[in-house]
């Protein structure tokens, strides 16, 4: 595609190359976001592969923390790569993401688990993660602004949304690959080894995405600032000065963190929340999730579509609205819907544990030094593997915690001091009577398929995943619109990756550690309740619109 085409078609009509810009662009971000997602939609099969060496409840918090490093170290490569992609191009910057995330993908797949090389596992895992955060702090803004450059005035919204659906079609991608993998090779094989199959199947991706982008030419208006010699010779540094520094706070508190709690609960909190908190088949779970994401995909082209028309703030900011105030509901129903059993048992048999409030910790140590032995948090880690809601009574100083499941009492031990063969038997026999006393209280083990409501639970996450395509449709045309050509790549990358990755990106470990610590499996969705508040207040008040803004200067 010629420069001078390039040039033309802000002021016309869409012409085939940028509709093959579009699509090569959005193609090769689909893969990367495959790949990044993986970890996520793996995180149980992960946390016993490679965090087998503490207890259950903590090893799931430290695969989520080591999900979210991938999501910590994004600013860092926003900064780097948007930088670079300012000073030499938008084209071989993203070149360059795609081709350490795929690699590091691959990785993974062949990574040794805990039992055969020990602690190196986890370790060499988190440094793959960061790689591909990396990576990703580099794609995003790279994709969007180089998409951006190239639509017509007018379209913008429209075109920078096929961007914004391709994280949704990764993470459905990726649902996809691991469904056909369990079901060809069964449930036990796939956890034993067959998960590495979508890891190791990423190079196929990324050398069908090299390629594509190999195809692509630099974006024009780019090309056009660096004939004038307008570009920034340290676009990091010149992003920092006075008024754009502002700018980029107001956009990542008033834009990018409401739109990244509202994406991740909408999707992946929703997903762990059925695996782990409502104990749902992992398959069912994966199915009910990719159905509510391929019927709510459209709504990301439909919302780009209508920021063109009505502007991007306000879209952004109601998504916000509905979704601060209706999470809690929501979630109750899909509690209701998919595992009707907990809520009915918890109603005629709630369990309390009754302790001494001082030996009660907040079970939440990122570091794996800490040990939880105390009686009550025996008892409360025992109930949330079993995803069990409960509550806390205060008893007398120095007594034993007992958990009340009904009219029945089970006495809870101190596990401090005891271990081998003592731990194992205090272990099985406290656990051996709790598991009979919820089983006759009525909490199952498992959701019994047969009583999931699959249209309501669907319609519910559908609701929860139209949230996200009201926030991050029109979100890429928003950032972009909102900086100069000679320093947007970092710009808007920066508040991006900062708002996604450390607001977004811990989520499913913050609310993971409040549900673990409170025994409410609501608590946990008052932390991106409390974020989506905040961006709508503050983007409400701070933020301009920009759907007419020229961004050609």
């Amino acid at each position: 595609m010629s420069s001078t085409t390039a040039n033309a078609a802000p002021k016309g009509a869409l012409t085939k190359g940028h509709k093959k810009v579009i699509f090569a662009s959005s193609l090769g971000t689909v893969f990367e976001w495959y790949d990044f997602y993986l970890y996520g939609s793996l995180a149980i099969i992960i946390s016993r592969q490679f965090f087998s060496g503490v207890n259950e409840t903590t090893g799931m918090i430290f695969t989520l923390l080591a999900f979210a490093a991938g999501f910590f170290v994004r600013p860092f490569g926003a900064a780097f790569f948007g930088s670079l992609g300012d000073r030499i191009g938008r084209k071989y910057t993203f070149l360059v993401t795609i081709l350490i995330m795929g690699i590091s993908t691959f990785l993974v797949g062949v990574l040794p688990s805990y039992a055969s090389i020990g602690v190196a596992a986890p370790v060499i895992l988190i440094v793959l993660r960061l790689a591909q955060g990396l990576a990703m702090g580099g794609e995003y803004g790279g994709a969007a602004t180089y998409v951006a450059e190239h639509a017509p005035a007018g379209k913008r919204g429209l075109y920078t949304s096929f961007i914004q659906t391709t994280a949704t079609l990764g993470l459905f991608l990726s649902l996809a690959v691991i469904l056909g993998c369990r079901w060809i090779l069964g449930v036990e094989a796939f956890e034993d080894w067959g998960w590495r199959i979508p890891f190791l199947g990423s190079i196929v991706l990324l050398g069908i995405s090299v390629w594509i982008r190999l195809q692509l030419s630099e974006s024009p208006l780019f090309q056009e600032m660096k004939a004038q010699g307008k570009g920034s010779k340290m676009p990091f540094r010149d992003s920092l000065k006075g008024g754009n520094l502002k700018l980029m706070l107001l956009v990542l508190f008033g834009a990018t963190a409401g739109q990244a709690v509202v994406w991740y609960a909408g999707q992946f909190y929703a997903l762990f929340y059925l695996q782990s908190m409502l104990k749902v088949d992992l398959t069912v779970s994966y199915l009910l999730i990719a159905a509510a994401l391929l019927l709510a995909t459209p709504f990301f082209l439909f919302f780009g579509w209508l920021s063109d028309r009505i502007g991007r703030k306000k879209i952004i900011m109601a998504g916000c609205l509905i979704a601060a105030v209706t999470y809690i509901p929501i979630f109750k129903g899909i509690t209701h819907y998919a595992n009707p059993a907990i809520e009915e048992a918890s109603t005629n048999s709630p369990a309390v544990v009754v302790a001494d409030p001082k030996t009660c910790s907040f079970q939440f140590d990122p570091v794996g030094i800490r040990k939880f032995t105390s009686s009550c948090d025996v008892a409360t880690a025992a109930l949330t593997r079993a995803g069990v809601p409960y509550s806390v009574e205060a008893a007398p100083v120095g007594s034993l915690a007992q958990v009340h499941v009904g009219q029945t009492v089970v006495t809870s031990y101190e596990a401090e001091g005891l271990a081998g063969d003592a731990l194992k038997t205090q272990q099985g026999e406290f656990g051996g009577v709790l598991k009979a006393a919820l089983t006759q209280a009525g909490y199952p083990e498992k959701a019994a398929t047969e009583r999931i409501n699959v249209p309501m639970t669907i319609l519910l996450l559908w609701i929860l995943v139209l949230y996200v395509t009201m926030v991050y449709g029109p979100i890429a045309a928003y950032l972009v619109e909102l900086f100069p050509t000679r320093i947007r790549y970092t710009s808007m990358s920066l508040p991006y990756h900062i708002g996604n990755g450390w607001f977004g990106g811990f989520l499913p470990a913050i609310s993971f550690a409040l549900v673990a610590g409170t025994g409410n499996i609501y608590y946990g969705l008052w932390y991106p309740i409390g974020i989506a508040i905040m961006t709508l207040v503050i983007g409400t008040f701070f933020l301009r619109e920009t759907r007419n803004v020229d961004i050609t200067k």
